[in-house]
């Protein structure tokens, strides 16, 4: 839900920045063979550099991760696009994302599911994200200032959950908040990670390794 440029100036770097989103969904996410169109239409259509401080700007869109303050990043473009094809998401889902940081991760799941709840430890981080999703226009999105490892019980249970830090181990509310037949994707581990995919079939949950990853360290009840 991308703001419309007023100038003719505006329109010009909307113009740069939209060709960059091209290229940087060519060379970095498809070719490592993310597939789902609509995640690929998401991240098209986002505007990444909004998301990240104005320094930074002109580096929004290469295949790294960025520094967006308070020690946190925004994640590399083709680990956001990965994790979200992971969710499986149709467009009717309730999602969870543990971790807003920037939020623009919250704008991606926002293109795809109908209704965002986002989790943010850092009270001047959640503030900020939530300014500038508002300021795009996104009406789905619910961010929280919180411990994300609670998860949100008063909106659970949830047909997705997303986890953009890495706790040493996953923790059990959020299992417990995630809906049968629901996908929940984390990153696990503390030096080495590993990016796995959590599904809840007949109340059991069946886990799935992915690909070795490097986040920030999660925050919160069970890792201080």
């Amino acid at each position: 839900m991308e703001r419309m440029p007023d100038t003719k100036e505006e329109q010009k770097k909307d113009d740069v920045y939209r060709k960059k989103r091209e290229t940087m969904v060519e060379t970095q996410i498809i070719s490592r063979g993310v597939k789902d169109d609509r995640v690929l239409e998401a991240m098209r259509k986002v505007p990444r550099h909004l998301f990240v401080p104005s320094s930074d700007m002109q580096h929004a869109y290469i295949d790294s991760p960025l520094p967006i303050g308070e020690g946190q990043t925004i994640s590399q473009p083709y680990i956001v696009a990965l994790m979200t094809e992971l969710l499986e998401l149709k467009g009717t889902e309730k999602v969870l994302e543990i971790g807003t940081g920037s939020g623009y991760q919250a704008a991606v799941l926002a293109e795809l599911g109908n209704e965002v709840y986002s989790i943010e430890i850092i009270d001047k981080l959640g503030k900020h994200a939530e300014q500038i999703l508002t300021d795009l226009g996104y009406k789905n999105i619910k961010i929280k200032i919180g411990d994300g490892y609670k998860g949100w019980k008063e909106y659970a249970p949830f047909d997705a959950i997303i986890v953009t830090a890495a706790p040493e181990k996953i923790p059990p509310p959020l299992l417990e908040q995630l809906k049968e037949g629901g996908r929940l994707v984390i990153p696990l581990g503390e030096y080495f990670q590993e990016l796995y995919l959590f599904t809840k079939v007949k109340g059991e949950i069946k886990k799935k390794s992915i690909i070795p990853v490097r986040f920030v360290p999660m925050t919160g009840e069970a890792q201080e």
